[in-house]
């Protein structure tokens, strides 16, 4: 079954202990339905550099939060999935990569 990348961009900070207890609890239950087929929980992501031939920049267009890895019988499959991250609710997006095999 190929695995799948999902860069997550957006969403909202918790501000407050309960706002954080809160999310913690629908990233958890997100875990749980996708189950073994989580390769990677993931992290979240911050500080960002862009690289290109002239060199580290401070910009970049597409600033990536966090990210996950699963594993799903199609992109369909890794799609839906993505449709129940969190952060959709919080007005996030999120990118669907199937990740190629090393050859």
């Amino acid at each position: 079954m190929p695995n799948y990348l999902l860069l997550y961009h957006g969403g909202r900070i918790a501000q407050t202990d309960e706002d954080r207890t809160a999310a913690m609890a629908k990233w958890g239950k997100w875990m749980q339905d996708v189950g073994e087929n989580l390769v990677d929980r993931g992290n979240p992501c911050s500080d960002v550099k862009s690289v290109s031939q002239t060199g580290p920049s401070e910009f970049s267009d597409h600033r990536v939060s966090g990210y996950s890895i699963i594993s799903a019988p199609s992109m369909d499959d890794a799609t839906n999935c993505a449709q129940m991250v969190p952060l959709v609710d919080e007005g996030g997006t999120v990118d669907v990569y199937e990740i190629h095999p090393a050859m």
